[in-house]
């Protein structure tokens, strides 16, 4: 939630910018590349026989930003990736690993564009504990003139 609120405001700031000006400048970018250590707890709901439970997940996530403005758009790519993350299954001990790729991609100028795709997998030790979550949209909103 914390990323997604200065990545928020990060593309309100440069959205402003790109609006008010008309120079003509050639674009700039820059690219953040990071890997931090991250916890979290996961419901598995096909784990303990069916019945579910929650997964202490711990390890680093890497964590690829880069953004491009130009005189009249915004373009900004996100990638985050678990390296090494695993857990236990609170009630059964069971061991899991976290893989998966998230990555968002937008264009803004007058109109936004966004592209989001979650792969996101808990993976256990037998079939049945496996846990897949897959989400992809895509959206675009247009300014209309009056």
């Amino acid at each position: 939630m914390k990323k997604l609120l200065v990545l928020s405001g990060l593309v309100t700031v440069l959205s402003f910018a790109v609006v008010s000006s008309s120079s003509g400048a050639p674009a700039s970018s820059f690219t953040v590349n990071s890997v931090f250590p991250i916890d979290l707890a996961v419901f598995v709901p096909c784990a303990n026989g069916g019945v579910g439970e929650d997964v202490l997940l711990s390890g680093n996530l890497h964590d690829l930003i880069h953004v491009t403005v130009n005189d009249n758009s915004v373009h900004v790519k996100t990638h985050d990736q678990p390296q090494g993350i695993s857990g236990t299954g609170v009630v059964t001990g069971d061991k899991y690993q976290a893989t998966g790729v998230t990555q968002d991609e937008f264009n803004t100028s007058f109109g936004v564009e966004e592209t989001f795709i979650n792969n996101f997998r808990i993976i256990g030790q037998a079939p049945e504990t496996t846990s897949s979550c897959t989400r992809t949209s895509t959206s675009r909103l247009t300014r209309t003139e009056r």
